[in-house]
């Protein structure tokens, strides 16, 4: 209507369309345009919980946020999270420009979060030139987030070698196959590198450590213990590295 003037919602109250796709006979999804009566609206706005399973206190910590890690670790293994040591590792390249993935970690020694990678990636190549990263675990279900800032360091080829050798054999094929974060022409041009892989080390053969796959332990900081609290009153204890040793303070939250 000529005159009508449209409807403008604040970014924060308008709602997002979830599109499901178009269902086979069998009830299986395929891709394909959705029908109104097929949307779905969320209201992202009104998306949230109240914190209240726990709190944290200065007198929980322990000496040292590696040794206060492994415990908060333990009770995500305990309470049975999918991937409790699934973490996001944020980087940033010589320019400033960040991007952030998720990692496993796989080791957890006094100097800091180990994970491997292929160094040839985009993470691998942001932390050759600029090795301060962050790191984020992720732990919804038990109310808990840990933040770390810090330093990464190339791991030395025997742990590299000795960890790759512990992969399924799967991984490490994949790992010949796949040149991680670069382009290429379809799913078809991986199965034919993975069968390539699987075809140049056989069944009875070893399979070597390739030359772009290697591991970092990040040496942190500073390490933030987050607790969630009602009424957005969360608990936030944050170690420091310091001249004398680890310093510990409250963040407003």
């Amino acid at each position: 209507m000529a005159g009508a003037r449209k409807r403008i919602l604040h970014p924060l109250l308008a709602t997002a369309h979830l599109r499901p796709v178009a269902r086979r006979p069998g009830g299986a999804r395929v891709g394909g345009m959705a029908t109104r009566d097929e949307q779905q609206a969320m209201d992202l706005a009104s998306l949230r919980e109240d914190y209240s399973r726990a709190g944290l206190t200065e007198d929980d910590l322990a000496p040292d946020p590696i040794s206060f890690f492994h415990r908060w670790l333990r009770e995500a293994v305990e309470a049975g999270l999918h991937e409790p040591n699934a973490m996001v590792v944020s980087t940033a390249s010589a320019d400033g420009l960040p991007s952030s993935r998720m990692v496993l970690l796989k080791g957890l020694p006094a100097e800091g979060f180990v994970f491997f990678t292929n160094t040839h990636s985009r993470k691998g190549e942001e932390l050759a030139a600029n090795p301060h990263c962050a790191l984020l675990f992720p732990w919804h279900p038990l109310e808990r987030q840990v933040r770390v800032e810090g330093m990464a360091t190339p791991l030395e080829e025997d742990i590299v070698a000795a960890y790759f050798a512990s992969r399924p054999r799967g991984s490490r094929l994949g790992a010949w196959a796949s040149h991680q974060s670069r382009v290429v022409d379809g799913r078809e041009e991986l199965a034919a590198a993975y069968a390539a892989a699987e075809a140049r080390f056989p069944d009875d053969a070893p399979v070597p450590v390739p030359e772009e796959w290697g591991g970092y332990v990040v040496r942190p900081e500073s390490v933030e213990f987050w607790q969630g609290r009602p009424g957005r009153m969360h608990d936030r204890l944050v170690y420091r590295r310091s001249p004398s040793g680890w310093a510990t303070e409250r963040l407003a939250p």
